[in-house]
């Protein structure tokens, strides 16, 4: 039985049904129906692959069991690890179809027996065991977390997994103190950023980052010393501190897992805390696990017993979910809480996208362009360029069959590019091919991002483009923009000239 305050169940149903825009209740009481139970909009994955098992669906809405609260939710984080789960890239994946996503925020709705500490109408963020990317979520009192007044919702989904995960790897595990060093890999994604945040909050750290080039100029201010995610970055690191550093941060696996190691000063620690480099195409590659796997350089302990080393692995949802260090988990938020309060740290939130837009926001991730956290965000409208395709289905979430085929190692046009390109003509300069791969979002209004290659180099020399832009109520067919040629696979920030 879930326990509500009259008067409080009675302000909060009509807060969330304005918040949200709902239509008139088909069951007249304020909510959709599907047969006696209500429905809620969800992202469903009804199998494990391509963007194409990605569908919006209505499904039956949780109600709370004890020790769980029910919480309508405003917004979505969206990780890496969603995309590896989409992939089936994960040991003991779970059984499909399933609703994605591990965070969210929102306001509490009800309170099943026990929980105590939590009121009806209380804004909040969670830890999630799948199931986030929905209208409404059941999670254990745990895993739930208020936050400040002044801590918008996008920002709270932003807040645990990244700031968690970063602060766990930094203090808990490394001891990080006045005067070391950390490499950190991805430093333009969302954990990323929170380690640059949190290295900032103690005096004297200095911190090494790679990410791709065009990310440089607008993180160069968090990060000490920033290199190409393609460059020699070891040469580079001990080009300025010979010893090395004292902390190794890394998300990729492969090759710079034997190059983390080689760059710990004595007492460094390196820790493992993803494997993004098995993900390469937008489905599962046996041959780019098979490959991350063997560069992998193997362990030796009387390797590490010698050079005074040590190699540590941290999985946060596996601490939640199968360990039960909620806890733990539970001190670390309240700390980073505390941090945010003082103004010491803040979410850097990329973009936000409707529910309907997950498959370009997870395309976004794919071709590593963000710059902090992708949000989905339950009450935004999608854009009509993207909402054509997320159609809604069946609870089960069935879809078409995908008639292109699903091979392991097929390199398929990303799904942004076929939706652009049945949409509108983009007429080439003659010299230069270029390659849509993001639809601009709200946050890029009357901006695009693309990737280009040359057919020859040209420095300082600039091409006009005739180009729709589809978020921009003021950009026409034939806003001109205007673009400077770069080295060839560069990722670059349009705006329209004039």
């Amino acid at each position: 039985m879930a326990k509500e305050g009259v008067e409080k169940a009675e302000e909060t149903e009509q807060m969330i049904e304005k918040e949200t825009n709902k239509e008139p209740a088909e069951g007249g009481d304020g909510s959709h129906r599907l047969g006696d139970a209500q429905e809620m909009r969800a992202v469903v994955l009804a199998g494990f692959g391509g963007l194409n098992k990605l569908r919006l669906s209505r499904k039956a809405m949780p109600e709370p069991q004890d020790g769980e609260l029910k919480i309508r939710v405003k917004a979505c984080g969206l990780n890496f690890i969603d995309l590896m789960v989409r992939q089936g890239n994960i040991d003991n994946p779970p059984k499909t179809p399933l609703v994605p996503g591990f965070e969210c925020s929102g306001i509490v709705e009800a309170l099943g027996d026990s929980v105590k500490g939590y009121e009806i109408g209380d804004r909040v963020m969670a830890f999630v065991n799948y199931n986030a990317w929905a209208e409404v979520v059941c999670t254990p009192v745990e895993f739930v977390y208020k936050i400040p007044d002044d801590m918008s919702f996008s920002e709270a989904a932003a807040f645990p997994m990244n700031f968690v995960t970063a602060y766990t790897m930094l203090f808990e595990i490394a001891n990080l103190r006045e005067g070391m060093s950390v490499l950190v890999h991805s430093a333009g994604g969302g954990v990323g950023q929170a380690v640059a945040q949190l290295c900032s909050t103690v005096p004297n750290v200095t911190v090494f980052g790679t990410a791709s080039t065009f990310k440089h100029e607008a993180i160069k201010d968090s990060v000490t010393h920033l290199f190409d995610r393609n460059a020699d970055y070891v040469q580079e690191v001990k080009r300025i501190s010979a010893e090395g550093v004292d902390i190794v941060l890394d998300c990729l696996c492969g090759d710079n897992t034997g190059k983390g190691l080689s760059l710990l000063k004595p007492l460094g620690t390196y820790i493992l805390y993803g494997s993004s480099n098995m993900v390469t195409g937008e489905t599962k590659s046996f041959f780019s696990f098979a490959k991350s796997w063997w560069q992998v350089e193997k362990v030796n302990p009387i390797k590490l017993y010698e050079e005074n080393k040590v190699i540590a692995g941290f999985s946060l949802l596996n601490l939640l979910f199968k360990q039960g260090r909620s806890g733990l988990i539970r001190g670390v938020v309240e700390k980073l809480i505390g941090l945010y309060n003082q103004k010491k740290i803040k979410p850097v939130v990329d973009s936000l996208w409707a529910l309907e837009e997950v498959k370009e926001a997870m395309q976004r991730i794919h071709d590593r362009g963000n710059i902090g956290k992708l949000i989905l965000d339950v009450e935004k409208t999608p854009t009509p360029l993207m909402a054509n395709d997320s159609t809604e289905t069946s609870e089960a979430g069935e879809e078409e069959e995908d008639h292109e085929g699903d091979s392991e190692n097929k390199e398929r046009m990303p799904f942004i590019q076929q939706t652009l390109q049945s949409k509108m003509k983009i007429k080439l300069h003659p010299s230069i091919n270029a390659e849509i791969v993001l639809a601009p979002s709200p946050n890029y209004t009357n901006e695009a991002l693309r990737k280009i290659s040359h057919s020859q180099k040209s420095e300082g020399a600039q091409i006009s483009l005739p180009i729709l832009l589809p978020s921009s109520s003021s950009a026409k067919r034939g806003n001109r923009l205007l673009m400077s040629k770069e080295e060839r696979g560069h990722y670059l920030l349009l705006a329209p000239n004039g």
